[in-house]
């Protein structure tokens, strides 16, 4: 039995893809393909985020373990924002939120 219903995941999904493609992209290259060219998130669930790649002529999928088990929904934005954060760690980047205010 999935931890998080359809429509939930499907919600996620549509935000990410719809208006934080960007950030895929960086968490794809982050952790797992450095020359990816276009990501989407594909899927989630309590143990991690999964995206879909291209890389070239290559196209993979990379799943990326969140920092805990969730099991809420507030949780999945949490996870997410935070393997972001990390991508941009290891990237050497900023996130998209360093040049906004408080």
């Amino acid at each position: 039995m999935p931890i998080f219903e359809q429509p939930v995941v499907s919600a996620v999904l549509a935000h990410m893809n719809d208006d934080h493609p960007d950030d895929s992209l960086v968490i794809v290259r982050a952790f797992g393909r450095a020359d990816a060219t276009a990501a989407v998130m594909t899927g989630l669930d309590h143990l991690g985020g999964t995206w879909a790649y291209t890389a070239g002529d290559e196209r993979g999928e990379l799943t990326v373990p969140w920092s805990t088990e969730i099991s809420e929904r507030i949780g999945i934005r949490r996870e997410i924002v935070g393997v972001y954060a990390t991508a941009c760690a290891r990237l050497a980047t900023g996130t998209r939120y360093s040049d906004q205010s408080n």
